[in-house]
Parts: C-alpha cells; structure tokens; sequence
C-alpha cells in the first residue's frame, strides 16, 4: 500500500493514476469530504480524511503503507512542519520508502516555496528512512489556464517577461516517474530532477502553440499588479501571493532551466514534448 499525500491536487490525482494503471495499492490522503468526492473516479483502495498539520491524523494516514509519496499542498507556508510530521510518522510506523515530491532547484532561496522545500530535503537526509526525492520543474499543465485565451483571443500571457527561459514538464510523465520510483528500491537513496524539455522562452511557447493549433498566438505580459488583483479577487492567500510575486521576480531575473536526460532514463524513452503535449490537450479544440 502506498499513501499519496495532498491526494485531491492535481499531481496527486496524476501520481495515483499512475500508480493504479501498475496494479498498485493506494491510500489516499484528503482534506474533507469534498475533496474525498472528487477522487472517487480513481477508486483508490483506501481514503482517510485528515488536516496534515495534524499529528494523529498524519499518523492515522501513514500507519500500515509500505510507501509514502508526499506531496505538501503548494505554497504552504508550513512546509516545513508538515514534512517534519510526516518524517517523524515514517520514521515511528516503520514506513520502507518515503518519496518527496520536491521542486526543480530548491536551493534557491529568493524563492521561498523552493527553499522550504530544500529545509525539508534536508531532513529527509537526516531522518534515517529510505528516501528518493523528485524534484520536477514548471508543468506544462500550467498553459491550459490559459485555454479560452489562447484559442478565442490568440494570447498566452506570462506575469513575467515573455523572454524569461523556463524548462518545462509533462505532469503525465512526472507520474510515471513516481510510479516507475515507487515500484522498485533500486531508487533508494536517489534525487532526481525531473524536466521534459530545454530552457523555452514564453515567445517560443507560443509560437509552438500557433504551429500546433494553426492559428497565431502572440506571447504577453500582465502587468504584475494586475495579477495581484486578479490573485485575491480569486480567493489566493496572501502569502501565495507574495511567494508568487517573487517566483515570478526570479523566472524574470535567471529562468528556471534544467535538463532532459534523467527524466528520459527513467521513463525509457524521450519526454513528452511541448508540441506533443498541446495536440494531446486542445485536439479538435481550433
């Protein structure tokens, strides 16, 4: 049994579909009934409600798995905590395998989400368990935000410079990597960074999407107060908020770029691509 933790996300729904397609067993970790409703597609073997900065409800969850692949909500700002919960449950319920779903670079401390999950990186190194931790750059998923815009206005719009370079990846291929890591120990003691493509400026995403689609679609730029506005009227926290603003300062100022060959390692074959990905997602959609 493998608990998957932040279960009703998006990358946890994408990790447990993975992991069912291989015949694996899951307990998924949710928050509420609501969001216990919106996995019921799945038919996960197990659900258990329970808040993860909760010590029995964490230990509630992570008792009996074989596996933990943990996922913290985005931008929580108590990551940390969490992920020292989470260890200590691992650590005390005799747990074989736990897998951090980190981020691309957490070293970098101008972003704060990064660098908290480079604190929690830090004591997964320091908790005796066996580990391997997945360090995945921006998802291509990212784009589909932008769906309507882009095919009924011809625009892709970034709150930072259509210029700033950014590697990006196929969440589908993210899962499969988890799944792939998560089925064997071979990985123990591993820190993959996962990434499908070079470094893209946001004028070259465009342009694949105009390739794709047929239709001009022009790279842009929201004004950054602009988006602010948009965040909270859209109910977004305010440390989300700041945190994002200051993510975006960083794509602006260096980029965020990796590199291909890990990821195609793991997968066996090359990652998904930009074109492959957008004529998967808004096929027949012209």
């Amino acid at each position: 049994m493998v608990l998957v933790s932040g279960a009703a996300g998006k990358t946890g729904r994408a990790v447990m579909a993975a992991l069912l397609a291989r015949g694996g067993r899951v307990r998924a970790m949710v928050r509420d009934a609501q969001q216990a409703r919106s996995i019921e597609y799945l038919a996960v073997q197990e659900v258990v409600l329970g808040d993860m900065r909760a010590e029995a409800d964490v230990r509630r969850a992570v008792r009996g798995v074989r596996a933990i692949y943990h996922i913290c909500p985005n931008m929580h700002p108590q990551e940390e905590d969490i992920g020292r919960l989470f260890l200590q449950a691992a650590r005390e319920e005799g747990v074989e395998h736990f897998v951090y779903h980190s981020v691309l670079h957490p070293q970098t401390e101008k972003m704060p989400h990064h660098w908290h999950k480079m604190r929690v990186e830090e004591m997964i190194l320091e908790s005796g368990l066996s580990f391997t931790i997945l360090q995945p750059t921006a998802y291509m998923q990212n784009i589909l935000a932008q769906r309507e815009r882009i095919l009924t206005e011809g625009r892709y719009l970034t709150p930072y410079s259509r210029h700033a370079c950014i590697s990006l990846v196929d969440l589908e291929d993210v899962a499969a990597a988890a799944a792939t890591v998560l089925s064997t120990a071979e990985h123990v003691g591993a820190t993959y960074e996962l990434v499908g493509t070079r470094p893209l400026a946001q004028t070259e995403v465009a342009d694949r999407l105009s390739a794709v689609l047929g239709v001009p679609v022009q790279a842009g730029e929201t004004a950054v107060e602009r988006w602010r506005e948009g965040a909270i009227a859209a109910g977004l926290g305010s440390y989300q908020v700041e945190t994002l603003l200051r993510m975006f300062a960083y794509y602006d100022a260096y980029g965020l770029a990796g590199n291909v060959n890990v990821l195609t390692w793991l997968l066996g074959r090359p990652p998904t691509t930009l074109d492959a990905f957008i004529r998967r997602e808004f096929g027949g959609q012209r």
